[in-house]
């Protein structure tokens, strides 16, 4: 297959797909116990007029499919209503907020590929006594919960020593960067150790085949052993592991952000979810189902180019 018609199958996926989590965030709405209209009301007890006016302006009192196929229009429109809480567009809000998190996926991501490749190759490589300090260390990484790990590190690094603020995003791309510093690594601290124990095994595999064995036995330097034939060949792992990091990282920002009140979506997510701003939720969950799906594109693309065992349609190395 080539790698248009590839491209041009994966991304016509992506959009049945897309179209189907759409129906499915829709329709959550009104999945929820209750009437729809008592959640925009907040509870509030309202005249049968005022309730139909509520209706009328959310077309409440419309029928499901043309009520979805109205959003989804509008959505196709980069329109994706108006906040309940917020009193304002939720477009407006996407805007303000979604660099923000970007900016911190990024930040966490640049750490995690960092710190997690150099364990890794130093396990796999020096193996021995710095093997099992490796992992031991990314055991504990593994088990330990961004969450758990934004208290921790708040606590110390902002609160006890005052290196870093406690909250808040900053102001000024320099400014983001320092009061994103602790968010970003509570964030990575996991996924250090998963990516850490994945490139130390697909090396270590890497480095009992048969080409290496014949590569040493032609004096090849040991450097370029490791580069070319070792670190090269499990770069094909990596990248497969690296979109599952990248959608975890999206997943648990929310928590992040909270702890440590950034304002980014994944903080608007959860204060949405917490007083039913039904319309913000629909908006940040499809932005989310959107990015996974980019990530996954972007390493299915990339894959027969990192690692030419790998044919375009299929995920892992040919037997």
């Amino acid at each position: 297959m080539s790698f248009a018609r590839f491209a041009a199958r994966r991304l016509g996926e992506m959009a049945a797909t897309l179209l189907a989590a759409s129906f499915v965030v829709f329709g959550a709405m009104y999945m929820a116990p209750g009437d729809p209209a008592s959640f925009l009301l907040a509870g509030r007890s309202a005249s049968p007029e005022a309730l139909a006016s509520v209706k009328a302006q959310y077309h409440l009192d419309e029928p499901f499919l043309l009520r979805y196929g109205r959003w989804l229009g509008d959505v196709l429109q980069g329109d994706f209503g108006r906040s309940i809480t917020y009193r304002t567009d939720v477009s407006r809000l996407l805007a303000d907020r979604l660099p923000t998190t970007l900016l911190l996926v990024a930040m966490a991501l640049l750490v995690v590929v960092a710190a997690g490749l150099f364990l890794g190759r130093l396990a796999a490589v020096r193996g021995g006594a710095t093997d099992t300090a490796v992992l031991v260390t990314t055991t504990f990484a593994v088990g330990t919960p961004s969450f758990v790990a934004a208290v921790l590190l708040q606590g110390l690094f902002a609160v006890k020593l005052g290196w870093f603020p406690t909250s808040g995003a900053g102001e000024g791309f320099t400014d983001k960067l320092w009061h994103l510093a602790l968010p970003a690594t509570a964030l990575a601290l996991y996924l250090i150790g998963m990516l850490a124990r994945v490139t130390r095994s697909a090396m270590a595999e890497a480095l009992d085949s048969d080409h290496v064995t014949v590569a040493r036995s032609r004096g090849v330097p040991e450097r370029h052993v490791i580069r070319r034939h070792v670190f090269r060949n499990s770069l094909g792992t990596v990248l497969t592991t690296g979109g599952l990091i990248v959608s975890t990282l999206l997943v648990c920002t929310v928590l992040v952000e909270t702890a440590f009140s950034v304002g980014g979506i994944g903080q608007l997510l959860e204060l949405s979810t917490s007083t039913k701003d039904f319309p913000t939720v629909q908006a940040i969950s499809l932005i989310i189902v959107a990015l996974f799906m980019a990530v996954n594109l972007v390493v299915d693309l990339l894959l027969p180019l990192v690692d030419p065992r790998v044919t375009l349609g299929t995920r892992g190395a040919a037997a």
